[in-house]
């Protein structure tokens, strides 16, 4: 295996690649610096199995775009109806009462960020993070449109004439669609969408609909198309954090000092034996497509994004000069420096992850399961507890509260069930109970003493109604008291 590399590294020069391209490298090379925010990072852009898988995980986002369009029955599968305090998740209603579910989702999600994190650094940001995301759209934008680094570069220092107008006026106004798009997707979630669209095109949007939807035209447009990787630098606390939650098994793009050190140029004619350094030529490819500037060679930074865009870069480079590939990989830092990955399973933190996210999900699929289409509670008057009527029989006074968290109204028919002879006064008519609201009932029930053995007497409210065929039904258990037998 080994002669085989010397062999690739022997006829690099004279088989697969000109000198010039090596040369092409070192001279692209002086244009490239760690990234200090002083100046626009012009990042490279190149292909390879990391840029494709980024731009399968950017397709994530399509779910941003179309998913207010997803109808469920006659209504938005789903729609957080803030002024009317519903949150509609396609079959599901859930209502205020019901929101310590979301204190469980949100728990989830951040203790699902940390395991990835623990696990593989900011894979978030680098595939999935929508600033990422929105910021490599705008960038392949301008590469279309203006070229690669050094001509945008050369074009940004350019006087102004008519070619250079009709390209930045381009550019912008495609940068602006795609964020009057995003702006309208958020704004859609939270308003039925087709709705907002008829709203948009008759001038009769909501004020707090238009200022929301301006507010992320506006921080969609500066932050991915002018602050870009700053935005990553100096507004995302997650940067800041990702330091504490990462340790020696977990797996980074990583360059191998050992076997990249002491860097050196590829020279013409020099053979496997001549040569005194490492595998790395000092390209700086690494430098030139990383979105935020950084040089991965210097060890971990806080603007690694972990978007592996280096690797392909490296990969590339190894390639031509006939050099193994993985001098910048996917790996820990005990891997790195001759040691053992630990397995997944005797990671500690780990397994306390893991039990807190089963204990999240847990409760939000319970929370789901139990949602009832109504809700019913039960208020005993406390004073008087009980009244002797005129007949001798026994009345109790309770109030009714019908939570509807259907998405139509219904008429709710009350019952009760105790001890016999009960009469239940008040409930002939149904209840009209509001969509996602509470409706309320005074009801009085009356008990002959005879049947009445202790002060207190289980007794069990029902409230039922039929929606679209079917029939559902709510109860509460309470209590009758009486005076002391």
């Amino acid at each position: 295996m080994q002669l085989m590399i010397k062999e690739r590294v022997l006829n690099a020069s004279e088989k697969q690649i000109p000198t010039t391209t090596v040369d092409d490298l070192y001279a692209e090379a002086g244009h490239w610096h760690v990234n200090t925010g002083e100046e626009k990072i012009h990042a490279k852009r190149m292909g390879g199995r990391w840029r494709t898988l980024k731009w399968w995980s950017n397709a994530f986002w399509l779910v941003f775009f179309l998913g207010p369009y997803l109808r469920w029955d006659d209504r938005q599968a789903v729609l957080f109806d803030i002024p009317n305090r519903q949150f509609h998740i396609f079959g599901a209603t859930v209502l205020p009462q019901d929101f310590w579910m979301l204190s469980l989702l949100l728990l989830f999600f951040a203790i699902l960020l940390a395991v990835a994190t623990a696990v593989a650094g900011r894979v978030w940001c680098g595939f999935f993070c929508f600033q990422t995301v929105w910021t490599d759209v705008y960038t392949w934008i301008e590469d279309k449109l203006e070229g690669a680094p050094q001509k945008r570069r050369k074009l940004d220092e350019a006087p102004m004439d008519a070619r250079k107008l009709r390209i930045k006026v381009t550019k912008h106004a495609l940068w602006l669609v795609i964020a009057f798009f995003t702006g309208i997707s958020f704004v859609a979630w939270f308003n039925d969408a087709y709705q907002l669209w008829a709203d948009l095109f008759a001038f009769e949007i909501g004020t707090v609909a238009l200022v929301f939807m301006l507010m992320f035209i506006a921080g969609t447009y500066v932050l991915a198309g002018f602050m870009r990787e700053q935005a990553c630098f100096w507004l995302c606390p997650y940067a800041r954090i990702q330091g504490v939650m990462i340790d020696r098994t977990t797996v980074l793009p990583t360059y191998d000092f050992q076997r990249g050190e002491p860097r050196g140029r590829v020279k013409k004619g020099q053979s496997e034996e001549d040569r005194t350094t490492g595998d790395c030529i000092d390209c700086n490819q690494c430098v030139a497509v990383c979105p935020t500037g950084v040089d991965i060679r210097n060890g971990q930074q806080e603007g690694c994004i972990t978007c592996a865009l280096c690797i392909d870069a490296c990969d590339a480079v190894m390639e031509k000069v006939g050099r193994p590939k993985g001098l910048i990989r996917y790996e820990s830092l005990d891997v790195l420096e001759g040691g053992v990955s630990t397995p997944m399973l005797k990671r500690p933190r780990v397994w306390i992850y893991a039990a807190i996210l089963t204990a999240a999900l847990s409760g939000i699929i319970y929370g789901l399961s139990s949602l009832d289409a109504i809700d019913l509670k039960v208020i005993h008057a406390r004073q008087p507890l009980f009244v002797q009527q005129s007949d001798g029989s026994i009345q109790n006074k309770y109030t009714l509260k019908v939570l509807n968290k259907m998405s139509a109204d219904a008429d709710v028919d009350i019952t009760v069930s105790g001890p016999q002879g009960l009469v239940l006064v008040g409930a002939d008519e149904p209840i009209s109970a509001r969509h996602g609201q509470v409706s309320s009932r005074t009801v009085f029930v009356r008990v002959p003493p005879e049947q009445l053995v202790s002060e207190s007497t289980p007794l069990s409210f029902s409230v039922t109604t039929v929606y679209k065929g079917e029939r559902f039904t709510s109860q509460r258990d309470s209590v009758f008291i009486g005076p002391k037998p």
